[in-house]
């Protein structure tokens, strides 16, 4: 199922068994068009520092009522799909810069869509990032690089296979924000999405009980580097066994031995079988419950000539606490 956010698209969902969306209204619009104005008034402002980030943590709770309502929602009950799609959040507009093309690229600065993400980022949780990708950056661009066009993670163009955010990660975010500033040329570059809670009743009882056994390594990805210590032979599927969490990378996850690997591939046939698809416009944010929904993308064609698609990605944590041990001076970056 391919979706495109229609201008008209209701304000909510009513139906979990269906994703939740938002739009913002003219009055929304202009609340955070004063919001976002504020935060990068000052031009050497950056998104980093703390102080900084204090302010838009502070500042989120000035967000409309309705997108601050629909956001405790979803952190209640995330639906079958465990996707929130927010349509018509401010990110430059007409003053919006070159895709950039560097490798590793990440917004340090506080520019319109930087803050809009922080911004709506504050209200799930937490921010967060890891030292060893990008740099520890909170907001991360997401744009293709001339040369990894084939490369399995966020700066190749062809198909991304489905995956869930830093799997092999003890400390994996709980929510990851993909916010779209500008779509590929042809605008056929999609967002895709599986949730565990519509793949599982398509997997039989053994297939489920071989999932919730420690017979899967999930690898680090490349981007990633060297340097991490060997991963450890986990289960997929964890927690309740009529709603579980999953924690799978099919580009990064090694089953081990034959039955491990049917029940793998079964698990990647019913998630096939109830993917969305999401084509993102400029201004719309796609929320992720990393803990239910995996993601991917589909292939396009980028010309690198600074018009490309280009989205901007950030991780929050519902518990602060829990990943204190490996935060220095308890910021926001993870080592």
């Amino acid at each position: 199922m391919t979706t495109r956010l229609d201008s008209d698209q209701t304000a909510l969902a009513e139906r979990l068994d269906q994703p939740m969306a938002f739009a913002l209204d003219e009055p929304d619009r202009q609340l955070l068009d004063d919001l976002v104005a504020r935060l990068t008034a000052d031009p050497d402002a950056r998104v980093d520092e703390d102080d900084w980030a204090d302010t838009a943590r502070t500042t989120s709770n000035r967000l409309p009522v309705r997108l601050r309502r629909i956001i405790r929602q979803f952190r209640r009950d995330p639906g079958t799909e465990g996707v929130l799609l927010i349509r018509g959040l401010p990110v430059g507009g007409d003053d919006l810069p070159p895709t950039p093309k560097d490798s590793g690229s990440v917004e340090r600065r506080a520019t319109p869509s930087a803050a809009s993400l922080m911004l709506v980022s504050a209200q799930f949780g937490e921010m967060g990032a890891f030292r060893q990708e990008k740099s520890g950056a909170l907001v991360q661009n997401i744009v293709p690089i001339a040369g990894n066009e084939s490369f399995q993670g966020n700066e190749g163009s062809e198909s991304l296979k489905m995956h869930i955010e830093d799997g092999f990660h003890t400390h994996r975010p709980d929510y990851v924000g993909l916010l779209c500033l500008r779509n590929d040329h042809d605008n056929i570059a999609g967002l895709r999405t599986a949730s565990i809670r519509r793949a599982l009743p398509l997997l039989p009882e053994k297939t489920r009980m071989i999932l919730r056994e420690p017979r899967f390594v999930t690898h680090a990805p490349a981007s990633f580097g060297a340097g991490l210590p060997p991963a450890s032979a986990l289960p997929l599927l964890e927690g309740d066994p009529g709603d579980p969490d999953i924690q799978v990378d099919f580009a990064c996850t090694e089953p081990l031995g034959a039955e491990a690997e049917a029940a793998m591939a079964e698990l990647s046939r019913a998630l096939d079988e109830v993917a969305c698809t999401f084509v993102l416009q400029p201004g719309d944010l796609a929320v992720l419950d990393n803990r239910l929904t995996l993601h991917g993308r589909t292939s396009f064609r980028p010309r690198y000539d600074g018009a490309d698609r280009w989205l901007q990605r950030s991780f929050m944590y519902l518990d602060a606490r829990r990943t204190r041990p490996v935060r220095e001076a308890d910021g926001n970056v993870l080592s």
